[in-house]
């Protein structure tokens, strides 16, 4: 029970390794908020953990702002934020990308992060404490090729993880970010370009513990990170990558 008395946001908490860490929170005592645009996986996973579902699209400030509101409402206070939500573009020539396609990746890997912290810095920064985990990928430490503007969007990703530390661990906040490897979400797909067997053993080549990362193993870091074993912990970018970016 390491997150006894806690409470926690979890974005794109409705799949993948957001649903992954819902459940491991819940597991050890917090209380969670699964916030998701798909709002059925969303309360999907709310009634399996006993936690409570909100609709939210983290590209737009009203809705980011409605769900940090419903969440103070709901438990009095947000210890733990996961900026988990993220997107991909389809594989391909960094020219090829659609403005569109660049515009969105953007607005929900990056924009998403100022849209939380401008909701919920100030309520950690009152409480004196919180945690911040963002979801990064081993996409911004060692880039893939075809996917330059998805790297690029985690490697801000990675950056903000690193100044938002420095400037909030006066106040009590900390904030690290974890950097998975491709693993067994609805993303994964996305990243290929295609779900084949051969695209999957080339994937799988690139990381010498020889499997994608699953929804437990990042529901377990996360965990550690956000909890008070953690402590001294800020400003890290925990790689959950099998060997990939060694």
């Amino acid at each position: 029970m390491r997150l006894e008395g806690k409470s926690a946001i979890i974005t794109g908490g409705g799949s993948g390794f957001g649903a992954g860490i819902a459940r491991k929170f819940a597991a050890e005592g917090a209380r969670v908020m699964i916030a998701d645009i798909n709002i059925e996986t969303a309360r999907a996973v709310a009634e399996e953990v006993g936690g409570i579902a909100q609709f939210t699209d983290v590209a737009f400030s009203g809705s980011v702002k409605d769900m940090a509101e419903e969440a103070i409402s709901a438990f009095g206070k947000v210890d733990i934020l996961i900026n988990n939500a993220g997107i991909t573009h389809r594989p391909g020539p960094l020219e090829g990308v659609a403005e569109s396609d660049f515009d969105k990746v953007l607005a929900v890997n990056t924009k998403s992060i100022f849209l939380t912290a401008k909701y919920l810095v100030p309520h950690m920064k009152a409480a004196g404490a919180g945690a911040i985990l963002n979801v990064a990928s081993t996409a911004g430490i060692s880039p893939r090729p075809n996917l330059n503007w998805y790297n690029a969007s985690k490697g801000w990703v990675i950056t903000a993880t690193r100044t938002m530390a420095v400037e909030l661990a006066p106040a009590g906040v900390r904030v690290n970010a974890l950097a998975p490897v491709a693993g067994e979400t609805p993303l994964l797909a996305a990243f290929m370009g295609e779900d084949t067997p051969e695209m999957r053993e080339k994937f799988l080549s690139t990381i010498p513990i020889g499997r994608f990362s699953t929804p437990e193993d990042i529901g377990n870091a996360a965990c550690y990170l956000c909890s008070d074993e953690a402590s001294m912990i800020t400003g890290s970018v925990l790689k959950v990558d099998g060997g990939r970016c060694i």
